[in-house]
């Protein structure tokens, strides 16, 4: 004989939470790239943008801060392919904090202690009149996450004649804190190689504020440039960002230089 909780259960399993049964998207299949040589890569550009999540074009990637049945943020999807699924590898920013090369990979311990630090914050005793220690395990969730960082390649390809923008490399990025509690800036969490993650990123939904039956997933919002970045870095033989260079509305201003004349490239390459 079933008890009641077993009763409940079972009569929430049989509740259709909609006016139709949804087709999952883990039996969509990621669409593989077209097929490219070295010969055939007239032109090539490395490009670092920062994904802010405060745009509001970008806060598909943040919300929904809670898990939802049918729908998550990104960096929700991303710790089930590290920690549930072990599909996908992280990879450490290396001694400088700086590395993107995927040159560092984490073990499951280290990523363990990334995702649940330590963080030690002091506080006032109220006997004493003295500062004590006190440490606590924070677990770094999505509302943590402010931006996301991502490397990527722009091509020509002359085989074609079309212009292509391959992504290499995304990493979620959080804020840095003093000891007081006070934001001292951002750092890289960890680096994903991001063809490995397109098989993840292709299971879940992101919201369609236009549609709510026509959902993409996060690799088709990230094939189809679905989001807002701001350039932070170009290859360059000083291998520095334009943070060093310039500062403030001056970085954005070179931000949109460098924009425009990627763009501009491959408008001139046609002529009309």
């Amino acid at each position: 004989m079933l008890s009641v909780t077993d009763a409940l259960l079972a009569q929430t399993q049989t509740v259709l939470d909609g006016a139709y049964v949804r087709e999952h998207n883990p039996t969509r299949k990621v669409i593989g790239y077209p097929y490219l040589r070295e010969a055939d890569v007239m032109w090539a550009k490395r490009i670092w943008q920062v994904i802010d999540l405060r745009q509001k074009i970008n806060q598909t990637m943040y919300f929904p801060i809670d898990e939802l049945e049918n729908r998550k943020s990104l960096f929700d999807v991303i710790r089930i392919g590290l920690i549930d699924q072990g599909s996908i590898t992280a990879y450490g920013t290396g001694p400088t904090q700086e590395d993107d090369e995927f040159r560092y990979p984490l073990g499951q311990a280290e990523l363990d202690s990334m995702l649940n630090p330590v963080v030690i914050r002091y506080r006032e005793n109220l006997d004493t009149g003295e500062k004590e220690e006190v440490r606590n395990v924070e677990e770094v969730t999505s509302r943590d996450v402010v931006a996301y960082k991502i490397k990527e390649d722009w091509i020509f390809d002359k085989q074609r004649s079309e212009r292509y923008v391959r992504i290499i490399g995304i990493a979620p990025i959080v804020l840095r804190y003093s000891e007081s509690g006070e934001v001292k800036g951002q750092k890289e969490l960890f680096w994903l190689y991001y063809p490995e993650c397109r098989y993840i990123f292709n299971n879940y939904d992101v919201f369609n504020t236009h549609n709510g039956s026509q959902e993409m997933t996060f690799d088709q919002l990230f094939q189809m440039r679905m989001f807002q970045g701001y350039i932070v870095k170009e290859d360059n033989v000083y291998n520095r960002g334009v943070s060093p260079t310039w500062k403030g509305v001056d970085a954005l201003m070179e931000s949109e230089r460098i924009k425009n004349d990627l763009f501009t490239l491959e408008h001139d390459l046609w002529h009309y």
